[in-house]
């Protein structure tokens, strides 16, 4: 694995690169780890024909990353009891009252579904863009016109710049004052984020970074859109050190703990739900070589905020920003504290792309340790009983750890059968120094123990009863490979590396048997994998069959074998396993 500075060095030739590649005049980054902002770099200019650089003071425009500004003051005056989420809009915003739904069976728009995207309107970029200084009189004339739905509200995600452009409106009608000044002082003042502003006037001149466009060769400012009634949308300048305190602030909710809420004015509780996904949108296959597995992505919009499960890197919050004359992004990852924020001074500056891969590499580059699930104490406690039932079964012990549902599920007679015959087959055990134990929520427990003749593999879930019990209990062997299975096994992984892969020489098709499908998918698996090893069994008895964790060059592969009496082979299977998000503790 790389070191830390290592990673880092990866991160800035990322951004280097954008410059390079997209002629970006200037960008800025910062890496967030452990609540701080860790490192920064930049690189151009932040204003055509000056030698200025940006650092992590320069301020750009961060267009679309606002609406985190916006929901997170909506959850404000939601968790004061000034508003509800499942509010009418219309009860706030009386420009909408006469808003007629796009069908007779649809119900009124709400403020959840605007904070949702899922209102009803159609996408407006890059409409929206340019709405950014709507005086105020006319957007309320464009309100009271009502809008064009294209799904009926509470169905659909379809991005809308206008909707959070209401939401503003909502601010000002609830707390009393123009949103901009609700915004800083109940967010920007108590959380010290100085370079955060609605207005280009408020930039010290030397740090404002100028957007543009490029029109052939020649760079044009734009841009310059002064504040208005959308701004609630797109209209915040700010920093990447204002941006990473932003971005530790949603950091610092997690995990859910007891005791003080800290110096943030909104709950730790409204954070997290600010991250959750509340409205989902279709799963995507981003574009791959063929030699790479696809990664399927799937996720959904918060309140203000992407929400993304990403196979093998869990789960990534993020938000971009594109207007003219600017490109930003910020994304973070909850389970290890790791974040990356991004500016760019031309039009969408294709940034996001850009600080999600530095951010993926930081996560896979295992440079903070990842929060993954702890057994809750019951859980936990319950372990040894199961292993004490492995060395000699006791009734009394099994009453009092299994739930009432065990003895209906399987009879006790069965279960103490069977838990008698995987021990006797296995023999004395120990736990597996080699397989550490995980849970894929607290109340869910996976482990292993080594025995003299194989392994036992345990998965336990407890009930959610005051005093938790065992309601499902998974006792299974795996019987240490004979060696003819591990010799058998090691001469097809040997035939991965021939041009033109067929069974190996010793070894035998059982009658029935096609070989094809793994010879199919061995000439595959080289360039997909890379090298192949046989790792740990994780499944068979060890005489008959086994299935192996591969030890690859990249990625996950596994190797089942079966031979029959006479060492013959009855079946081969190369696969990859089932892919998912890790398990992550919130």
């Amino acid at each position: 694995m790389p070191t830390f500075e290592e990673a880092l060095r990866t991160v800035d030739d990322g951004f280097e690169r954008l410059r390079s590649e997209r002629q970006v005049p200037g960008l800025a980054w910062g890496v967030v780890r452990e609540g701080a902002l860790v490192h920064d770099g930049g690189t151009g200019t932040i204003r055509d024909g000056e030698e200025r650089r940006p650092d992590a003071d320069s301020v750009f425009r961060i267009a679309s990353m606002t609406k985190s500004f916006t929901a997170a003051t909506i959850l404000l005056l939601r968790d004061e009891g000034r508003l509800r989420l499942d509010d009418p809009v219309a009860h706030h915003v009386p420009e909408l009252a006469a808003w007629a739904p796009p069908t007779t069976d649809s119900g009124p728009i709400t403020i959840r579904q605007l904070l949702t995207m899922s209102a009803g309107m159609a996408t407006d970029d890059p409409w929206g863009d340019r709405q950014q200084g709507l005086p105020l009189d006319r957007f309320a004339e464009l309100l009271a016109a009502g809008p064009s739905f294209v799904w009926p509200p509470g169905t659909t995600f379809d991005y809308s710049n206008l909707g959070y452009g209401i939401l503003g409106r909502v601010i000002t009608n609830v707390a009393g004052a123009e949103y901009r000044h609700v915004v800083r002082d109940r967010l920007l003042v108590p959380l010290g984020l100085t370079s955060t502003v609605y207005l280009e006037g408020e930039v010290p001149e030397d740090r404002l970074a100028h957007g543009y466009v490029r029109r052939g060769d020649v760079l044009v400012r734009e841009g310059t859109d002064g504040y208005g009634a959308l701004a609630s949308m797109g209209g915040i300048f700010s920093s990447v050190r204002d941006l990473a305190r932003w971005v530790n602030g949603f950091l610092d909710a997690f995990p859910a703990r007891s005791g003080p809420e800290g110096p943030h004015p909104l709950r730790r509780d409204s954070r997290r739900e600010m991250q959750q996904a509340q409205r989902m949108y279709g799963p995507t296959v981003p574009a791959h070589a063929p030699d790479e597995a696809p990664a399927v992505r799937a996720g959904g919009y918060g309140f203000g905020l992407f929400v993304d499960m990403v196979p093998e890197v869990g789960t990534i919050v993020s938000h971009s920003g594109g207007y003219p004359g600017f490109g930003s992004n910020m994304a973070w990852h909850p389970a290890t504290g790791l974040g990356v924020v991004g500016l760019g001074n031309i039009r969408y500056a294709w940034v996001s792309r850009t600080a999600m891969e530095a951010l993926e590499a930081l996560v896979r580059a295992d440079v903070a340790p990842r929060r993954a699930p702890r057994p809750i104490p019951a859980a936990a406690a319950l372990r040894p009983v199961v292993e004490a039932l492995l060395e000699r079964w006791d009734d009394d012990a099994a009453d009092a750890a299994f739930a009432m549902n065990m003895d209906l599920d399987v009879p006790r007679a069965d279960r103490r059968a069977a838990i008698e015959k995987v021990a006797a087959d296995i023999g004395s055990l120990r736990r597996d120094a080699d397989r550490p134990e995980r849970s894929m929520s607290p109340a869910h427990l996976d482990w292993w123990l080594r025995g003299e003749r194989g392994w036992v593999h345990i998965k336990s879930l407890v009930t959610p009863e005051p005093s938790p019990r065992i309601q499902s209990l998974e006792v299974i062997a795996v019987g240490e490979p004979s060696t003819a299975l591990v010799e058998a096994a090691e001469r097809v992984l040997a035939a991965a590396a021939e041009a033109e892969p067929v069974l190996p020489s010793g070894l035998l098709a059982a009658d029935g048997f096609d070989p094809e499908p793994v010879l199919r998918a061995l000439r595959v698996a080289r360039p997909r994998f890379g090298t192949m090893e046989l790792g740990l069994p994780i499944a068979g008895d060890g005489t008959m069959e086994s299935t192996w964790a591969l030890v690859t060059a990249r990625g996950s592969a596994t190797l089942r074998l079966a031979l029959d009496g006479t060492g013959a082979v009855t079946a081969a299977a190369l696969q990859i396993p089932a892919r998912e998000p890790p398990a992550e503790g919130w």
